[in-house]
């Protein structure tokens, strides 16, 4: 009995399972390499998110953002203004034209350049905010194709859609061919 005790003991005891250890190395243990994977995948899930997370805005950001807000409205409501006052006192607006003639060639390079990085800035950061949205987008489509293969699988022209198992009558009946007499009137001709 105490042989016994002592090889069983060997085996399995001791917090130990020398047969499963022996066996992993030859075989992973599928259920160890399961929560590997998933550790994987939850630390690279992890890892995406963090770069699409934006940190918490001062009073002091959301005034900057307010105010980076306010050209492309003032430009374009300028415009319009412009407009109706050449409409309304056209001598006024002339005038503010002529002023504006005298304007150095290198004041206005000076303010494209301005107007090019402010707009371009705006841009690209569009563009960013842009690719973020399509990465969001991208990682729900394996849901997309799961539910639209489940809403393919439910459609009435598909065979035993309203079946609610696997029912091989039911599936043989919605596939049989229907009756065609020309090709019937031809097998008994030819037979």
């Amino acid at each position: 009995m105490g042989l016994i005790a002592d090889i069983l003991g060997f085996v399995f005891g001791s917090q130990r399972n020398v047969l499963r250890e022996t066996a992993e190395v030859f075989r992973e243990n599928a259920e160890t390499g399961a929560v590997r994977a998933h550790e994987v995948r939850i630390a690279a899930l992890g890892q995406f998110g963090s770069e699409f997370q934006r940190p918490a805005k001062g009073w002091f950001d959301r005034f900057m953002d307010g105010l980076n807000r306010l050209p492309r409205p003032m430009l374009a409501l300028g415009t319009l203004a412009l407009m109706v006052s050449a409409l309304s006192d056209p001598v006024w607006f002339a005038a503010r034209m002529q002023g504006l003639a005298l304007v150095p060639e290198p004041m206005w390079w000076l303010l494209g350049v301005i107007v090019s990085f402010y707009f371009g800035a705006r841009h690209q950061v569009k563009a960013q905010e842009f690719q973020h949205g399509l990465a969001a987008s991208m990682a729900r489509v394996p849901q997309a194709v799961e539910n639209i293969a489940a809403l393919d699988r439910l459609r009435a022209d598909s065979p035993a859609a309203a079946a609610t198992g696997t029912d091989a009558a039911a599936r043989l009946q919605a596939t049989a061919a229907d009756a065609n007499p020309a090709l019937e009137a031809w097998k008994a001709r030819r037979g």
